[in-house]
């Protein structure tokens, strides 16, 4: 593998991340995104939600849980309260039904600047991976490993990576940012 596609494979990591990342934002839309990692105490230690039940979407503000043992229905009932997510399930004794609350104005400014943060952590990690390039690149130069003009070709190389990879979490900021703001 060459020393550039290791580079743009940590930055596709960075991007996926924060795909993850901004999943997790609440828009008022259902999306098992929003409780398939939230910790669940279960058979004597801590799991992902998604570990111990299925999530699907019943309508577009409502989530169901159905756990796939019976017997963990509290523990689970339990652990989405404790997630601090801002609804409450009810629990049927066969499935928990999840009703997402319209977001307040409020919450939406807050939750934009949640997302701000998560895209600027994306663009820290890529401008990392590019420093770490550069410095690799620069000591595969004196090592004799790069000629001085391949050391530029991999430099404009990994800027344009970077500025793909930049590209990229913009456009994912604001799709995130025109789904959070539409009532």
């Amino acid at each position: 593998m060459s020393m550039l596609s290791v580079f743009k494979e940590q930055m596709q990591n960075a991007i996926d991340h924060l795909k993850k990342e901004v999943a997790t934002l609440r828009t008022g839309r259902a999306t098992p995104a929003i409780v398939e990692d939230v910790s669940i105490e279960a058979y004597g230690m801590r799991q992902p939600l998604k570990a111990l039940a299925s999530i699907s979407i019943l309508d577009a503000k409502t989530l169901q849980v159905e756990p796939w043992d019976k017997s963990q229905m509290q523990a689970i009932d339990s652990g989405i309260r404790a997630g601090n997510l801002g609804f409450n399930p009810v629990n049927d004794g066969k499935v928990i039904r999840i009703s997402l609350p319209d977001l307040t104005a409020d919450r939406r400014q807050e939750l934009i600047k949640v997302l701000n943060r998560k895209l600027e952590e994306a663009r820290v990690s890529i401008r990392q991976v590019r420093e770490d390039a550069r410095t690799e690149i620069g000591n595969a130069v004196d090592e004799k490993l790069l000629s001085e003009d391949e050391k530029f070709k991999h430099f404009d190389d990994i800027e344009k990576m970077t500025k793909e990879f930049n590209e990229m979490t913009r456009a994912i900021g604001e799709e995130k940012e025109k789904e959070i703001l539409t009532v």
